[in-house]
């Protein structure tokens, strides 16, 4: 029997230090055998390897299809795109009802051009003019300020006479007219002669020919513009767009009768007609394709059929043969040198 106040005997210490190096000891795990590793082979090195491989095998495998190489990237959509936008456009533009348009449009900017040149001419000798008018009256007198009336008032006439003509070569029936023809050369002789009289060699006390040629420079472009803007007018009158094509016929709606077309008069024949019948009026040939020989050949029929008369004018021979305005100037020109 053991003294429980007294000191502890080393028995006692010795099976404590037992127990609990017993316990510690319960509480570790059991260590692995090596030999099970060695066994199986699944180490760190051979499970990242199978890893790799099993990747690269999908990865060859995913490289194969070339599904996503067929796939159309955006940029080639963008240029599908605006080829097809380009096809598109070109095929709009051979249509006849778009080049007639384009054809309206590129008249009405050259005729816009040609009429604002041609004022921008005639203001330019404006100066020019009331200094001629004026004769060295002093400025702000009556003299002076009406002589810078004298350009405007010619300007206007002419312009009258040149925007006439234009408007009726672009509805196809150009106006030759030796009067307002010789009208137009007034108006420019009397434009070019004031504004380069002050200026002329044996008027002007110091000739200077750059000053002689900016002051003729406002007239001239004037004669220009009045020459060419009526035969640029002429030549699109005779433009060929081509047949627009037939629009689909719409179809008759829900509930409504179709309306019939309209029945043609049957032409009269010849027993319907009686001998004293006038001839048939010969229909105008188109002329495209045809030769001058031949547009020459059915000339003198229709005048020796009395259709056409024997010094006829080149617009008559237009209508009458649906030539160009060039071919009926050279028939009428080749019948003016046969009569003469």
């Amino acid at each position: 029997m053991h003294d429980v106040t007294g000191t502890p005997e080393p028995e006692d210490i010795s099976a404590l230090i037992s127990g609990a190096e017993a316990f510690l000891a319960s509480q570790q795990p059991a260590p692995v055998p090596a030999a099970s590793a060695a066994v199986d082979g699944e180490t760190k090195r051979v499970k990242a390897l199978r890893a790799e491989v099993a990747e690269a095998a999908l990865l060859e495998e995913l490289q194969r299809d070339d599904t996503p190489l067929r796939l159309d990237t955006d940029r080639v959509r963008e240029r599908r795109k605006k080829a097809h936008e380009a096809a598109r456009l070109h095929e709009l533009a051979q249509d006849p009802v778009m080049r007639a348009w384009q054809a309206a449009r590129m008249r009405r900017v050259l005729v816009t051009a040609s009429m604002v040149s041609l004022a921008l001419a005639l203001t330019w000798s404006t100066a020019g003019v009331q200094t001629f008018a004026a004769e060295g009256a002093a400025m702000w007198s009556p003299a002076w300020i009406f002589a810078w009336f004298v350009e405007p008032f010619m300007s206007i006439s002419l312009l009258v006479v040149v925007g006439a003509k234009a408007y009726m070569a672009t509805r196809g029936r150009p106006i030759e007219s030796k009067t307002l023809t010789r009208i137009e050369l007034l108006f420019l002789a009397l434009t070019l002669g004031m504004n380069a009289w002050r200026h002329l060699p044996f008027v002007a006390d110091e000739f200077s020919l750059s000053a002689l040629v900016l002051h003729i420079l406002g007239p001239v472009v004037a004669v220009a513009v009045v020459t060419a803007l009526p035969i640029i007018l002429a030549a699109f009158t005779e433009l060929d767009h081509g047949t627009p094509k037939a629009a689909p016929a719409p179809s008759p709606s829900v509930g409504r009768k179709p309306v019939p077309a309209p029945r043609r008069p049957t032409p009269p024949t010849a027993s319907d007609q009686g001998s004293d019948t006038p001839p048939t009026v010969r229909p105008v040939t188109p002329s495209r394709g045809r030769s001058l020989a031949q547009h020459r050949a059915d000339l003198l029929a229709r005048i020796k059929a009395g259709e056409v008369d024997a010094r006829p004018s080149a617009e008559a021979i237009r209508k009458a043969l649906g030539c160009a305005r060039a071919t009926a100037v050279q028939l009428r020109d080749e019948l003016a040198g046969g009569a003469a």
